[in-house]
């Protein structure tokens, strides 16, 4: 895979239209709770190399005065020295994804490290950090905050300069904009413009994409594969296998409130939860009672210990089916607007497996398609 970053435009209107319900949205991402119980015996094990990884996104550093995007430069230290400890394996994005879609092994506890938008302060304190400890990572940009000139986003010179140490440029869009209520015509015009600026500025056009907002669905997926890349992230939880969806991948969401060292530690460790023929097959939704349901690896033990938590606050109920068939039950409806199911499951050597499932509810969009 090629080497590419992204960044956001987001001016101080956008902070009150845009950017506050984005942020909402990425609190959610992180305040599931883990279930109150210490993972139990299983003859499961994790030791050697794995087809699995965790992957971190990040979006601001030391801006305190914006802390549900923000995380603090201790607590981004302290994940580093833990990710330094010689218990983890810090490797490129491309090169984990490569490694999965071609069926190879990882070497266990495989993490990788994306930061979102960006913001000037990616390179003034996280890029040096990173560069110190030797940590490869990935920056997805949306061309126009880079082309506005904003103080608080990186200019395309810094964006070179970091292409140049190695660091994965990827691709967010031009404007940063919500792909789901824009039609196709409209996204495809959105990653065209985002294409030549890449092009024009750095010579090549990124592989990866993450959707901004983590919003996606199947229609813009089909496009964002259509268009080229390679994979495309979003912005669940849940640990990347071999049998993910590359089009929706998820990624542990850090900020100031959920960045503690206990946090990451637990999330750095998370083991990916298996499934297949998961329904809603498309995260857009029409109602706030959508039918919830996913087929668990034969692999995968102690069934009976599966719990989901939903971010909007809605008690669950868990049933097994029979065999290996999993339905998830809200009490509530799903509000309008982004929410998310994360599914946790003791796994061996005292890590958790872990599924996130994002949901979107809102009035069908009227698009000419």
């Amino acid at each position: 895979m090629k080497s590419g970053v992204s960044i956001c435009f987001m001016n101080f209107f956008c902070f009150f239209t845009r950017c506050i319900p984005f942020a909402l949205g990425f609190l959610l991402a992180t305040t599931v709770p883990v279930q109150a119980q210490t993972p139990g015996p299983t003859t499961e094990t994790t030791a050697g190399s794995t087809t699995s990884a965790v992957v971190f996104i990040y979006h601001r550093f030391g801006e305190d005065s914006l802390p549900l995007t923000n995380i603090r430069v201790s607590q981004f230290e302290a994940h580093l020295a833990e990710l330094s400890s010689g218990g983890y394996h810090v490797l490129p994005v491309p090169e984990i994804l490569s490694a999965l879609q071609e069926g190879r092994a990882l070497p266990e506890r495989t993490v990788g490290i994306t930061i979102d938008d960006g913001f000037y302060s990616v390179y003034t304190e996280a890029f040096p950090r990173l560069r110190e400890a030797g940590f490869p990572f990935t920056v997805f940009i949306a061309t126009d905050s880079v082309d506005s000139g904003s103080e608080n986003f990186m200019n395309w010179d810094q964006v070179r300069e970091l292409a140049t140490h190695g660091v994965t440029i990827g691709a967010h869009t031009a404007s940063h904009l919500y792909m789901v209520n824009v039609s196709t015509s409209g996204n495809r015009e959105e990653i065209a413009r985002s294409n030549v600026r890449f092009r024009e500025e750095l010579g090549f056009i990124p592989e990866l994409f993450a959707y901004p907002f983590g919003e996606s669905g199947q229609r813009v997926s089909a496009l964002v594969k259509d268009a080229g890349y390679e994979a495309a992230f979003g912005q669940h939880s849940g640990a990347i296998y071999s049998g993910s969806d590359f089009f929706n991948l998820p990624r542990f969401a850090m900020n100031e409130k959920y960045g503690g060292i206990g946090r990451f530690r637990l999330v750095a460790n998370a083991l990916s939860l298996p499934v297949s023929d998961q329904l809603p097959t498309d995260m857009v939704l029409a109602t706030g009672n959508p039918l919830v349901g996913f087929t668990v690896d034969e692999k995968i033990q102690r069934l009976d210990r599966l719990a989901c938590f939903s971010s909007a606050g809605s008690k669950t109920t868990v049933e097994n089916l029979g065999g290996r068939r999993i339905e998830v039950r809200f009490a509530e409806q799903l509000p309008l607007g982004r929410s998310r199911l994360n599914c946790t499951l003791p796994g061996p050597d005292g890590r958790w497996r872990w599924l996130g499932i994002m949901f979107l509810r809102r009035p069908p969009p009227e698009i000419d398609e």
